[in-house]
């Protein structure tokens, strides 16, 4: 009998790529991920300093764009909620496009989306003191920069979220629900006192000004005031049935910030008696109304928009981290930021680094201001206006070609489940309308810095597709890795947790094929 031989131990080497670590699943359920989603849209954020805009392009019936960019958010909920269903991962668009088009794609658009959400999210982060800066001074009479404020804010906001996705989630959704009842009290308030008066002219597209071009042209913003949208996928792991939860998660969202933008809208409009020369001239025409209709009780307004920024920036900053960490822990970013706490199982190397960039592009840009001798515009919502649309671009791009992932994916990995109306209409037609935000977000003739904004996220995209070719060539591994690590991929025991403390977590299975559809929603 011959007996195998065995490799002396200096032989025997070390995996190259240590086991990904995972996040604490179960600890979120449909209703946390929805408020989350919700908040991280910030309604009142996003309504306060968006609908002049919206009002000075499409006229009195600029409701009707929010309309048009709810069908065009529910084309985009489908296909990430398709992907959801094959492919969960906190990796969402990342995995998504790149289980598509391969890992190159993955890489490229890892940096993309990344590095637009955290442009994004900077927005959020300098409006938190901004707006909290704008109501100390109208209730106290005392003047604190905003950038102080901002920093304390920020501080208070990543302990929440460092401390557990339970607690930070459910602390997000509370923001959200003291905003949207301020926010639906004062509309149905001012709607009942000009009760006298109300039409539909609101919702009549033959008063959208200039036609298709009015609307198209405040379309980009009413896409903006819905980005958040895709928040609960990157939840997905740490839910006990993403397949099912997330799609009806992104669906309810989506449903309710149509009609509840609606609403605010036909308030506003409404409350300015249909003019909207007066209404586009306004800074906050929401929180104008709330002054003329409920006087001192206004303030409960402004702290709306401050709770609203808040949630916006916990629950964006815990959903976008998570791309962040995936990315790292899947070998397309540098490996220690797909670390987690040992007892909470919250990405805080990937939280802080997030954090820490959006700082940082604040402070950049404050520097160009002073350098620049502008400081005059140095101000909070300069700053959310600049760089909430430069933040856009690159997410809308992303957009774009998940879109156009869905029907190459299903089409080559899971042709017996293809649908041509979810798989390849659907997307078609969500990817289609994608292309009329990045047109006016891109055209020629705008004033500076909007101007440059389109060659700088080129820039972005060239420079990242070159880090990809590299990247994939240093590590032919990377194709079998992205993607691979599916939210409810996991050993049962995982899920309880002994009184002594957490469970420890064993290593994942790590798959190259994709998974059966399990539940459906």
């Amino acid at each position: 009998m011959t007996v195998p031989s065995v490799p002396p131990a200096s032989e025997h080497h070390a995996p190259e790529h240590p086991a990904p670590e995972r996040l604490r699943r179960g600890a979120l359920g449909v209703v946390d991920i929805a408020a989350s989603t919700m908040a991280n849209i910030g309604p009142a954020m996003s309504f306060f300093f968006g609908f002049a805009f919206l009002a000075s392009t499409a006229g009195v019936a600029s409701p009707l764009t929010i309309v048009v960019a709810g069908i065009a958010i529910a084309l985009l909920g489908n296909t990430l909620s398709q992907f959801c269903r094959a492919l969960p991962s906190a990796g969402g668009f990342i995995t998504y496009i790149g289980k598509g088009f391969g890992p190159r794609s993955a890489v490229t658009t890892a940096l993309v989306a990344i590095t637009g959400y955290i442009i994004a999210m900077a927005s959020i982060i300098a409006i938190s003191g901004g707006f909290l800066a704008i109501a100390v001074k109208r209730y106290a009479h005392v003047t604190i920069p905003w950038g102080i404020l901002t920093l304390i804010l920020t501080a208070l906001a990543v302990a929440v979220m460092i401390s557990g996705v339970a607690v930070s989630t459910k602390a997000a959704g509370l923001f959200f629900a003291f905003e949207m009842v301020v926010l639906v009290v004062v509309s149905v308030v001012v709607i009942i006192k000009h009760g006298a008066h109300l039409s539909l002219t609101p919702f009549e597209p033959k008063h959208i000004n200039n036609g298709f071009s009015g609307l198209a042209a405040g379309f980009p913003l009413a896409i903006y005031m819905f980005i958040g949208w895709e928040n609960s996928a990157a939840l997905a792991e740490e839910t006990d049935h993403p397949r099912r939860d997330v799609p009806r998660a992104v669906f309810t969202s989506i449903a309710v910030m149509v009609v509840s933008y609606l609403l605010f809208a036909y308030a506003t409009v409404t409350g300015f008696d249909y003019n909207v020369d007066k209404l586009s001239q306004a800074t906050v025409p929401f929180i104008s109304v709330a002054d003329g209709t409920l006087g001192v009780f206004a303030f409960f307004a402004y702290l709306a928009g401050l709770t609203s920024t808040l949630g916006a920036l916990i629950s964006g900053t815990n959903s976008q981290a998570r791309l962040l960490f995936n990315a790292g822990r899947e070998g397309l970013l540098a490996r220690w930021i797909g670390r987690v706490d040992p007892v909470r199982r919250t990405p805080v190397n990937a939280t802080f680094v997030y954090v820490a960039i959006s700082l940082l592009v604040i402070g950049g840009w404050a520097l160009g201001h002073v350098v620049g001798g502008s400081t005059g515009h140095l101000d909070a919502i300069t700053f959310f206006s600049e760089s909430g649309t430069m933040g856009t671009i690159p997410v809308l791009v992303v957009y774009l070609f998940t879109n156009l992932a869905l029907p190459v994916y299903y089409r080559r990995h899971r042709r017996e489940e293809f649908s041509a109306l979810r798989h390849a209409v659907f997307p078609v037609l969500g990817a289609a309308v994608i292309v009329v935000p990045l047109y006016y977000l891109g055209k020629s003739g705008q004033a500076a810095p909007y101007s440059w904004f389109p060659w700088a996220a080129l820039a972005l995209v060239a420079v990242s597709a070159l880090y990809a070719f590299y990247a994939v060539r240093r590590d032919p591994g990377l194709a079998d890795r992205v993607g691979s690590i599916l939210a409810d991929d996991r050993a049962p025991a995982e899920l309880a947790e002994p009184t002594g403390g957490p469970a420890p977590v064993p290593d994942p299975v790590i798959i190259t094929s994709p998974a059966p559809t399990g539940e459906v929603l």
